[in-house]
């Protein structure tokens, strides 16, 4: 990068797509800030050399975004996303992968500020879009099935959501299905069928996608929470204490997600100390 700002200069073409593999890689490590930083730089210099239709440009604004949600910044990936939606539909068409992307990505930023509806209402067009394009085998079908389960799953529908999980092929590589699946048996109190799934699901993520990665956090959290159902809470607290120190160094402490993790492990603490009392 710092070659090709030095030699083809700040607007060129290739140096704009090395600043955004390096702020990729910056993302995939969690350093949100760096990531952040050169992403507006390639955004700001993309649509003014390319304008706002440009697919360069379009990725640019999803990636930027993409980095404001795992933040937990929803309203600020929110508003990129509409944008990057609305053009994506308009220029590209809604059968598009990019398009099919950019409606799943609000969607998803819709569901993390529990706008259930906002979120049905995207998720179902993706699913039937992909189903019809893709096929019903397809890994981005698949993953749109999941996602419009858990936006059934989070408004307690869920038979609606087990109808669509029981559909999904096994994902061995992330435990699509199982995750899913675990957390439609968890909230109907099914915790020994949740168990079995979840310490699966927990396990394939740690050996394929490693111990600190997000993936594996939230089935940690998950099967902690299983756990808490069936009356194991000494065992639950340990894992969610693990779990909070893992998200914490991960995603940071301000994140949503692990101040729901240490939020959890509070009550649970207080509760035990109270029993205990």
């Amino acid at each position: 990068m710092e070659m090709s700002l030095r030699v083809l200069g700040d607007k060129h073409p290739h140096t704009l797509a090395s600043m955004a593999n390096l702020a990729s890689t910056y993302r995939n490590q969690g350093r949100w800030k760096e990531a952040e930083e050169l992403e507006v730089q390639v955004m700001e210099t993309r649509k003014r050399a390319l304008r706002d239709k440009h697919l360069d440009t379009l990725t640019s604004m999803a990636n930027l975004a993409s980095t404001y949600r795992n933040q937990g910044r929803w309203k600020e990936a929110e508003e990129l996303e509409v944008q990057v939606m609305e053009t994506s539909l308009r220029v590209l068409r809604d059968e598009h992968p990019h398009t099919l992307a950019s409606m799943a990505n609000l969607a998803s930023t819709y569901r993390n500020q529990g706008q259930w509806k906002e979120a049905e209402e995207l998720e179902v067009q993706v699913m039937e879009t992909s189903l019809r394009v893709l096929g019903d085998e397809h890994p981005d079908t698949l993953t749109s099935i999941a996602n419009l389960a858990s936006t059934y799953r989070n408004q307690g529908r869920w038979k609606e959501a087990e109808e669509l999980e029981v559909q999904l092929t096994w994902h061995r590589r992330t435990g699509i299905k199982g995750a899913n699946l675990a957390s439609t048996y968890r909230n109907q109190g099914r915790w020994k069928e949740a168990e079995e799934l979840e310490v699966q699901v927990m396990e394939t993520r740690k050996r394929v996608l490693g111990d600190g990665h997000p993936s594996t956090l939230t089935s940690m959290n998950n099967l902690a929470h299983t756990w808490k159902g069936e009356g194991y809470a000494q065992t639950a607290i340990a894992l969610m204490r693990e779990c909070v120190q893992l998200r914490k160094q991960v995603l940071g402490p301000q994140h949503p997600y692990t101040m729901s993790s240490l939020s959890t492990l509070n009550s649970w603490q207080l509760e035990k100390a109270s029993i205990s009392g």
